[in-house]
């Protein structure tokens, strides 16, 4: 109920509510789309969106040839991570290949590498990476230090055993157990976070026009001079919309668990109750931006501009918040969407409830009261 409304009449909000229907039925295309963006959404960031990083493509000069070095070469060969995709006798042609992208490194393996280890002395290998993305490179440069240490203590075990010395073993014994997602798998992580991108945007732009469209129409006046109250207007046009918003969760819910294979380890009543929540909120907020704008084009605009940048980037879905200036750190603190992938993560893949997610949940309740009260007050006042 809106705040100054004494009742509601069910009646009138039930004709409102199939008016609105009504709309949405003879346009097809927007209704279409309205269900097929989220799909389109997430198979394009599902698929596409992996922070993942196999197959390094990498290009060998070996100078030495020697057995050591191909016992070297055979454990970069032999690991996941990793794409040998040619060996070179010069520096051009790895050039060539990192220029255009062909490939991200190089390795380059001294002439006397075999003679320098057999000394017991420290063999130098050169490896040119591609900075251009400097995320990726940093992942894979972790993945050749990994490389080299094992093949290093393979090294060392084979020289304690041909002089006949017990090899030392090592005083700590390190044996990480991931936690919520024990395969690393990024989708796991993003997909959730994903649904709740999705829903902002589109429930956002689902309300945004409804409103503007009756201005634009003419048609407000007419609803005005009926005994329809602003809160059963704002009302009877919210139900269609949640309707729909709704069936987008359960599309988006069941992509997650049926062709991505998230995991749902929490309540699926809690999953959907909070995100009926959440919903109302994001659903008011594009109601309030119609209210406002009074011009459809105006509206999806600054929609878009309040709710598709915010929750991608200052979410926490693509950027950790963490590693942002204090400044945009305390500007995060207003995007609902950062809230609610907590909620998302925390059900799907940590399996907790309101015992620990209690401050996100109210924060989602918090907003969508405040989105349905401006939404009420800035109504009446066009009205009056």
């Amino acid at each position: 109920m809106i705040k100054g409304e004494v009742s509601v009449n069910p009646l009138r909000v039930k004709a409102i509510a199939k008016k609105e229907f009504l709309q949405i039925a003879r346009d097809p295309r927007s209704l279409a789309l309205a269900l097929f963006i989220p799909v389109l959404l997430l198979i394009l960031f599902g698929f596409a969106l992996s922070l993942d990083v196999d197959n390094v493509p990498l290009v060998i000069w070996d100078q030495d040839t020697s057995k050591l070095s191909r016992d070297f070469i055979l454990n970069f060969k032999n690991s996941r991570y990793f794409k040998i995709i040619g060996y070179s006798d010069s520096y051009t042609k790895p050039q060539e290949y990192i220029d255009k992208g062909k490939a991200m490194m190089m390795l380059v393996i001294p002439k006397d590498f075999s003679k320098i280890l057999q000394s017991g002395l420290k063999a130098p290998v050169q490896l040119l990476v591609d900075g251009s993305d400097s995320n990726t490179a940093t992942i894979a440069m972790g993945y050749v230090n990994s490389v080299v240490a094992r093949y290093n203590v393979t090294l060392i075990n084979d020289s304690f055993a041909k002089a006949g010395v017990r090899k030392p073993s090592s005083l700590i014994d390190l044996r990480p157990r991931v936690w919520f997602n024990p395969d690393l798998k990024s989708k796991n992580y993003i997909i959730p976070g994903l649904i709740a991108v999705i829903m902002m945007i589109i429930a956002a732009l689902l309300t945004s026009l409804t409103v503007a469209r009756e201005w634009e129409r003419g048609t407000m006046e007419q609803l005005i001079a009926t005994p329809v109250k602003p809160g059963e207007l704002i009302l009877g046009k919210f139900l269609p919309y949640f309707t729909i918003g709704f069936i987008d969760l359960l599309i988006a819910a069941a992509m997650a668990q049926f062709v991505f294979y998230v995991p749902v380890r929490g309540s699926v009543a809690l999953l959907f109750g909070l995100s009926a929540l959440f919903l109302t909120g994001t659903l008011m907020q594009g109601m309030l931006i119609s209210i406002v704008a009074k011009d459809q084009h105006l509206a999806s605009q600054f929609a878009f501009l309040t709710t598709f940048l915010p929750a991608f980037l200052l979410s926490g879905f693509a950027y950790a918040i963490a590693n942002m200036p204090k400044a945009i750190q305390a500007l995060t603190t207003l995007v609902p969407a950062r809230y609610f992938i907590v909620i998302l993560k925390g059900i799907y893949l940590k399996g907790i409830g309101l015992k620990i997610l209690w401050p996100e949940a109210l924060y989602l309740l918090l907003f969508t009261l405040a989105m349905i009260g401006l939404a009420g007050k800035k109504f009446r006042k066009k009205v009056a």
